[in-house]
């Protein structure tokens, strides 16, 4: 089988770290090796441009140093942690991947999308994800969740509208790779969007099983 690698994408408050606990428990359950991951971060590197990356400073951060941190930040991850899991035949889930580039520094920072393309390109290369949840609801609904979780990092500080541009590239994303995507209602019950996770999930082993 080929790259097993599920990548979680959404904007604020939509439930992430929830959905990322189903998956990791639908691969338990399955036995299936898997390592937890996420962008940007990852490897000691990653998580310390991370850490300059969603700290707010007094220095303004460009729209194109943040969009080169987050490659930065890549490049690394992918190297030393995505591609050794891969060919150890470990399932690797992200929480965030490329398609966020995209959305928030194509969408939110309004930078030209064949720049991000390009860098995509260089970076990622052939490491696509197979399957991308993109977990959707109105930046009102995200941000009003999101509130309730305390202190906001830099890019969670942002303006309605830059998270109406950001979820708007996702959802054209979506619509562009409807073979890779799978967009689930973030608004409905948990157990719905549970259920609709499993479901997915269900399909992807079965054309594992199938291909293999």
């Amino acid at each position: 089988m080929k790259n097993k690698l599920i990548t979680i994408e959404g904007i604020e408050g939509v439930g992430k770290t929830t959905a990322v606990k189903v998956i990791q428990d639908y691969l338990i359950q399955q036995q299936r090796e898997f390592i937890l991951t996420r962008e940007p971060g990852g490897t000691e590197m990653a998580e310390q441009i991370r850490k300059i990356l969603l700290t707010p400073h007094a220095e303004k951060i460009t729209p194109e140093a943040e969009l080169l941190l987050m490659f930065a930040c890549r490049a690394q991850h992918i190297e030393n942690i995505v591609i050794p899991a891969l060919q150890a035949d470990k399932w690797v889930i992200c929480d965030r991947f490329v398609d966020a580039s995209y959305a928030y520094q194509g969408g939110g920072r309004q930078i030209d999308m064949a720049k991000i393309q390009m860098l995509d390109q260089w970076i990622a290369g052939t490491i696509q994800p197979d399957l991308t949840f993109l977990l959707d609801a109105s930046p009102e609904i995200g941000l009003a969740r999101a509130k309730n979780r305390g202190t906001h990092d830099r890019i969670e500080q942002e303006k309605l509208d830059f998270f109406e541009r950001v979820r708007h590239v996702y959802l054209k994303r979506a619509e562009k790779f409807p073979e890779r995507f799978c967009v689930i209602d973030a608004t409905q019950t948990l157990e719905k969007v549970q259920h609709e996770l499993t479901m997915k999930l269900d399909e992807l082993f079965a054309s594992t099983h199938y291909a293999h």
